[in-house]
């Protein structure tokens, strides 16, 4: 349980990075989503473009 929880959190710390998603200003829970998943395919293309060089 210890290991899947600090991967999670983790991923958190991450997401809050991305100042829009630390604090929610939309009202609409579909905008929120959208970043949610736009800030995550940004932490993969990342990951994935360090780990190819």
């Amino acid at each position: 349980m210890g290991k899947l929880r600090d991967v999670v959190e983790q991923a958190l710390a991450i997401l809050h990075q991305f100042k829009r998603l630390a604090v929610r200003w939309e009202h609409r829970a579909e905008l929120h989503e959208a970043f949610v998943s736009l800030a995550c395919s940004v932490i993969c293309w990342r990951r994935l473009k360090k780990h190819n060089s």
